[in-house]
């Protein structure tokens, strides 16, 4: 590998030569990542915060319990749940065993409630699927918290860390309950995504099983703290930690960002692989296919300029960090020898541009064969699309979300249609996997917004469809939740959270997902054509089925386009002369009239550009997206 080389030791990993002997050997802690955490793999903050609390001197241990529970549960129930959990259904198994007495729904009218909603996401009969759930918080997870219980050396540890995201809290509240009452002595902390805010604070003062709760990024507070319990200091000076007192839940001073993520340690991921194959879950082979957590970035250069108003993901802390693409080529190399995988999965929320020009250079040039997943923004060229498959990106996520111009810019995405259009195109090229869905719900929509994308989705079946089309779901910290009072009417947390949490809980508080009424936003029945509309596209893709097709050849002055979108219409365009030349003008971007003009070898009026251009929008060839136009077929590939 060339371009990599050593960098200087992250500031963590040398803190531990300086370390004083103040008891840090005596404050051991383990940290645990509960279920609905997805198993097949391991936890990023277990894994750095290990990494974090080792160098310092703390003898530190990771326990990925979610995998005891996926096991004795079974993969395939258990993924969904992790995966695509209704509600918070998640949330609610745990609930009785979390809050006892106190929990809301010991009747389980939940299930009343939403057993049908999951019943159809499960793919499965609604009693029987009714009887599963029952029997799993009945039976299964008391009798999983009490193996955890008993089968683990809690009495090792000072400290218990959780790690909760989404629907974690419960079944960490829960544990954490179990362990107060056998091991009073425990300091019990939690942190995560799930506290960001008020979710903390009010977790906090609803689960007097949790000793304090660290707010926002934990790579100093975590250390600083377990310092400040080793020396039996003041806990109030812990930046970022609420912590209970006579007098309510109070917090310290704001924690502090990490500035140089270089500075970090490497991810510790030992115990989940030895953990997963001791279970069955994962197989011993000598070369692994887990996607191992990296994380490359942390905040979101876009949102720092344009916050997308849907967007509820960094919590209070936009602001965009990177690694340098050197520390990141040692950390994919460490990683990859370490745990023998070469698959990748980047947490960031979008890609730093510089690495464009840096990093993914750097990874063709090393030669290496990994296979990387990152989010990007969507506005990348064929070019860039080309050096993302070249460094062995196989799977992005875009954030296309609408292939209306006008709702992409309700949405401040700061992309046109006709560019999410053009990403797909290339993509496919390429053989590059798109994760992407249809959004709408957004306020100042119009019907023409969505019969226009209705419209146009039947043209485009050759390319990867969405994974879904909805309504968009109301988050926290998202520009539409802070701007309640212009953007919405009765907001309300998501109904399901009742049956989850006690009734002294101020649900405002603690959800991340809420409900209400998007003012200027359209009802259902006027997204129902586009709803149809991208259940069409999915069902020409799916399983067993050759996919549509929709190709081109050129040669100077002459183009073919064989158009394989439906079968039964299958034919070929065959364009010659200026219609061949305005055509490829439009294959490598989306380009103005005036922009095809341009790119022709003899003067053309501009009537008669616009002319060819109408001709090919009516007949499917093109997309025409307000001024600018971009061709749908995508290059054949060669015999």
């Amino acid at each position: 590998m060339p371009r990599t080389r050593e960098v200087p030791a992250p500031v963590a990993a040398r803190d531990t030569a300086d370390a004083p002997a103040r008891g840090r050997s005596a404050w051991p802690v383990v940290l645990v990542c509960m279920p609905f955490m997805d198993d097949r793999r391991p936890s990023l903050p277990l894994g750095l915060l290990r990494a974090i609390a080792s160098a310092r001197g703390f003898p530190a241990r990771t326990f990925h319990a979610n995998l005891d529970f996926a096991a004795g549960l079974g993969t395939d129930l258990y993924r969904f749940l992790a995966d695509r959990c209704p509600r918070q259904l998640g949330d609610w198994l745990f609930s009785v065993e979390a809050f006892g007495p106190a929990a809301p729904d010991p009747e389980a009218r939940f299930l009343d409630e939403y057993v049908d909603d999951i019943a159809k996401a499960w793919n499965g009969e609604p009693e029987q699927l009714r009887d599963q759930l029952l029997r799993v918080r009945r039976d299964h997870i008391p009798a999983y918290l009490d193996a955890l219980v008993d089968g683990y050396p809690w009495g090792d540890f000072r400290v218990v860390g959780f790690t909760s995201t989404f629907q974690q809290n419960t079944a960490s509240v829960a544990l954490a309950r179990r362990l107060k009452e056998r091991h009073p002595d425990l300091f019990v902390l939690f942190g995560g995504a799930n506290l960001d805010g008020t979710m903390g604070t009010e977790l906090l003062r609803a689960a007097d099983c949790v000793d304090a709760a660290v707010i926002g990024e934990a790579d100093e507070s975590f250390p600083l703290l377990l310092d400040t319990l080793a020396e039996g200091g003041d806990l109030s000076r812990v930046p970022g930690l609420a912590r209970r007192t006579a007098d309510g839940v109070v917090t310290g001073p704001a924690a502090r960002p990490v500035e140089r993520l270089d500075d970090l340690p490497v991810p510790d991921y030992d115990e989940y692989f030895r953990h997963a194959e001791e279970l069955g879950l994962l197989r011993r082979t000598a070369r692994r296919t887990v996607y191992l957590p990296l994380e490359t970035a942390r905040g979101c250069w876009w949102g720092m300029k344009h916050h997308c108003t849907f967007c509820g993901l960094n919590g209070e802390n936009m602001r965009f960090r990177a690694k340098s693409a050197d520390r990141v080529l040692v950390e994919f190399a460490q990683l990859a020898r370490r745990y023998r995988s070469f698959r990748f999965e980047a947490v960031d929320n979008i890609l730093d541009t510089r690495y464009l020009r840096t990093l993914l250079p750097a990874l063709v040039e090393s030669d290496t064969r990994y296979d990387i997943f990152y989010e990007i923004k969507s506005n990348v060229s064929r070019a860039q699309i080309k050096l993302l498959t070249e460094a062995g990106v196989t799977q992005i996520q875009p954030g296309l979300e609408s292939l209306s111009s006008s709702v992409l810019r309700l949405m401040r995405k700061g992309v046109t249609a006709a560019q999410n259009v053009n990403l797909l195109r290339w993509a496919l090229h390429y053989g590059l996997e798109v994760s992407w869905n249809i959004l709408w719900g957004f306020p100042g929509e119009t019907p023409q917004d969505s019969a226009d994308q209705a419209a146009l989705l039947p043209y485009l079946w050759h390319l990867q469809p969405p994974a879904s089309a909805d309504r968009i779901t109301l988050e926290r910290f998202s520009p539409l939740h802070t701007g309640r009072a212009e953007f919405l009417n009765d907001l309300r947390p998501e109904p399901s959270y009742a049956y989850v949490y006690p009734a002294d809980v101020d649900l405002d508080r603690i959800a991340y997902f809420f409900e209400g009424e998007v003012k200027g936003a359209l009802p259902d029945t006027d997204h129902v054509p586009l709803r149809r509309a991208v259940a069409g596209w999915r069902e020409a893709w799916r399983d067993g089925t050759a996919p549509p097709v929709l190709h081109y050849w050129q040669a100077p002055h002459y183009v073919q386009i064989y158009d394989g979108r439906r079968k039964g219409s299958e034919g070929t365009y065959l364009l010659e002369g200026l219609a061949a030349d305005i055509h490829i003008a439009c294959c490598e971007r989306p380009v103005t009239v005036a922009g095809v003009r341009e790119r022709l070898d003899a003067p053309v009026p501009v009537a008669e550009v616009e002319r060819v251009l109408s001709e090919f929008a009516d007949a499917g060839i093109v997309f025409r997206d307000g001024p600018l136009n971009v061709a749908l077929a995508v290059p054949a590939k060669r015999p």
